[in-house]
């Protein structure tokens, strides 16, 4: 299957980000065909703001970029989960993960 026919269903797929050595979940951001193909392309991630309406690189500006080491489709082919070598932290705020909000 060509992957990227996940894109023709739907305009944004969700894409889990996780460390690949601990399989730590770093982020979560979405990608269209245009930013899976530019990964893929590449092998760093890339994405699509939602709010800004364009493409971006993770790291560019911060230099916290993601190597990509794996990508795989779940199940349904609607998420992606994207195995990564973190360079620095993930999330903006400055920690590794943004997930750090503990509510149970």
């Amino acid at each position: 299957m060509d992957y990227s026919e996940i894109f023709d269903k739907l305009k944004l797929v969700p894409a889990i980000i996780q460390e690949y050595d601990t399989n730590e979940v770093l982020m979560l951001a979405y990608m269209n065909k245009e930013s899976f193909n530019k990964t893929l392309d590449t092998g760093y991630t890339w994405f699509y703001s939602r709010s800004r309406k364009t493409l971006w690189n993770k790291g560019e500006t911060s230099g916290n970029v993601q190597k990509v080491v794996s990508v795989f489709a779940d199940c349904d082919n609607d998420t992606l989960l994207i195995k990564v070598i973190q360079t620095g932290p993930a999330c903006h705020t400055g920690r590794k993960s943004c997930f750090f909000n503990k509510i149970f």
